[in-house]
């Protein structure tokens, strides 16, 4: 990949956030959580109270990067199916109909109001990126991501995902509450006659699409990681492990992802090597939801953030 290729590949994805800032305000971070992603081939956990976007953030982020986009609304009588696709008798012979996880950005909305068989659907297709219908292998999409919601509050009614599925996800992302001069922004927006249901009119285009999504990812995997920083995440990792509030710590696919995301962050900064201070910033969206904290941690108002913001400070940092 040439020089000026790679320039151009980073300037259309650094536009997305202005791009998508048309219908969205107030949610760079999570944005860019989401470029860092598709860099990486990863999946996103978005979690947030009912009403912040996350929902729009996806459709916008799909439309600003001419990407298919499918959304699932995740009940309890979602059956896998439903989400694969299945095997249907049409004009005298069998046949496969594609499911809506044959697209680019998968948005699994509220993803723990479904069963655990609904949901270890999404499996093959996180890590395999192809499912298996009657036997037979078939591949998704390139690019192809799932993004799903969850409801941080509201647990009535839901079926919590389990280890083993989180630790698909590469980053969990916190879509916040707006701050007071953001949501201003947003009801001025709706004062003047914005339609979250029409992001053309609200002036949201493609500014990348999968061609530099390509060479984005060739700039990403030619960035180096010195020795020691790849000592730095795995002490991290490994601290988790150790700290007495935490009944399961971060796995060896968990430093992995770690490491993919510090990557992806370097080249979007223009650089061509990673630091320290690039794993710290991916450290909690990378690490949090693989955590799982002791009963008792949880009763005294412990939090994954919590423990990473004391691994973090208790680690020693390379120089």
């Amino acid at each position: 990949m040439t020089t000026e290729a790679a320039v151009d590949a980073r300037q259309a994805l650094l536009a997305l956030r202005a791009e998508v800032g048309k219908a969205v305000v107030g949610n760079d971070a999570a944005v860019t959580g989401l470029i860092i992603a598709l860099l990486c081939r990863g999946h996103v956990l978005l979690e947030g109270v009912p009403g912040v976007a996350k929902t729009l953030l996806v459709r916008a982020l799909a439309t600003a990067l001419d990407l298919d986009s499918t959304r699932i609304q995740f009940t309890p009588d979602l059956m896998p199916g439903d989400v694969t696709g299945s095997i249907v008798y049409d004009s005298g012979e069998f046949t496969f109909r594609e499911g809506p996880v044959f697209t680019n950005l998968l948005l699994a909305d509220e993803i723990n109001r479904t069963p655990p068989k609904t949901q270890s659907a999404l499996l093959e297709a996180m890590e395999e990126r192809q499912v298996s219908v009657e036997g037979r292998p078939r591949p998704l999409p390139d690019p192809f991501i799932v993004i799903a919601t969850q409801n941080p509050v509201e647990y009535e009614g839901t079926y919590p995902l389990p280890e083993a599925q989180l630790d698909r996800f590469l980053l969990k992302l916190t879509v916040p509450t707006p701050s007071r001069d953001d949501e201003i922004g947003i009801l001025s927006r709706h004062a003047q006659g914005f339609d979250p249901r029409d992001l053309a009119a609200a002036g949201v285009r493609p500014v990348a699409g999968p061609a530099q999504l390509a060479a984005a990812r060739e700039g990403v995997a030619a960035v180096s990681v010195h020795p020691q920083v790849l000592g730095y995440i795995v002490d991290l990792c490994r601290a988790t492990r150790s700290t007495p509030s935490v009944r399961l710590g971060v796995s060896p696919r968990g430093a992995t992802a770690l490491l993919a995301a510090t990557r992806a962050w370097a080249w979007l900064a223009g650089r061509d090597y990673a630091t320290p201070d690039d794993v710290k910033s991916l450290a909690r969206p990378a690490l949090r939801h693989r955590l799982d904290l002791r009963p008792e941690a949880e009763l005294e108002g412990g939090t994954a953030d919590g423990v990473l913001d004391r691994v973090l400070a208790a680690v020693p940092v390379p120089r």
